[in-house]
């Protein structure tokens, strides 16, 4: 087998929702950066859920403009959950990830954590904002979200031992995807949160990865919204046989 054969294979997923503005210079970005980590074989999918400014119609042509490097799978109900559950189980990738389209978290930690799966025997990878070692950059009141939310599933979920939930930096092992993806029904922001929950479960094993993080003014989050989400999906889980 060739060396050029014998590298795995890495999907890294973008879910976008109406990021025309910024999406061309992010793919651009990643991809220049990803030519200096050839230990893996790369290709980003632009994962669009509904978008209605154009931003499908330029997935295309980023496909069109770096074939085989780059992916549009386009979805027209909108939820990011969502297109990452079509993106992660439409691939054949033995990593897939995901980040997220304005890179708040420090791409120079991507090589890492596909790492900490390809090599270091983890099944999901995930980005932590609250770890020890974490540099971030937001405002007081996501950050006492963050923490909140972090405390509610230490105390509903008490053996899933994570600081962060809801980063978008996260990898998992194909058998992962596979195995706890197609179960996840949250099609929007608690898709993370019931990622881990499941694959906790099912005797995965779950790394964290410290990342420097920026939150990015511009976010489309809701905050009060997201946490009620969260907080229902919470209860679904903790009463859940899966």
């Amino acid at each position: 087998m060739t060396a050029e054969a014998a590298r795995k294979r890495v999907d890294v997923v973008i879910p976008c929702y109406n990021e025309v503005a910024v999406l061309r210079g992010s793919v651009e970005r990643t991809l220049a950066f990803l030519d200096g980590h050839p230990q893996y074989d790369w290709r980003i999918v632009i994962a669009d859920n509904g978008s209605t400014d154009g931003t499908g119609d330029l997935a295309r042509a980023l496909e069109q403009e770096f074939p085989g490097r780059v992916h549009a799978e386009l979805l027209t109900i909108k939820g990011r959950g969502l297109a990452l559950k079509q993106a992660w189980t439409a691939s054949d990738a033995g990593i897939v990830s995901y980040m997220d389209v304005d890179l708040s978290t420090d791409i120079e930690h991507l090589p890492r954590l596909i790492a900490m799966v390809a090599e270091d025997g983890c099944d999901v990878a995930i980005g932590s904002r609250l770890a020890r070692g974490s540099k971030t950059r937001r405002s007081l009141k996501r950050e006492i979200t963050s923490r909140g939310y972090v405390f509610l599933i230490r105390v509903t979920f008490p053996g899933l031992r994570i600081t962060d939930a809801q980063c978008g930096f996260k990898a998992l092992a194909r058998q992962v995807v596979d195995d706890v993806v197609p179960l996840i029904e949250n099609r929007m922001w608690f898709f993370d949160t019931e990622l881990l929950i499941l694959a906790q479960r099912r005797g995965y094993r779950i790394c964290e990865l410290p990342v420097r993080w920026d939150e990015d003014p511009d976010t489309k989050v809701k905050i009060v919204r997201t946490a009620l989400e969260d907080i229902r999906g919470l209860l679904r889980m903790r009463f859940s046989r899966k």
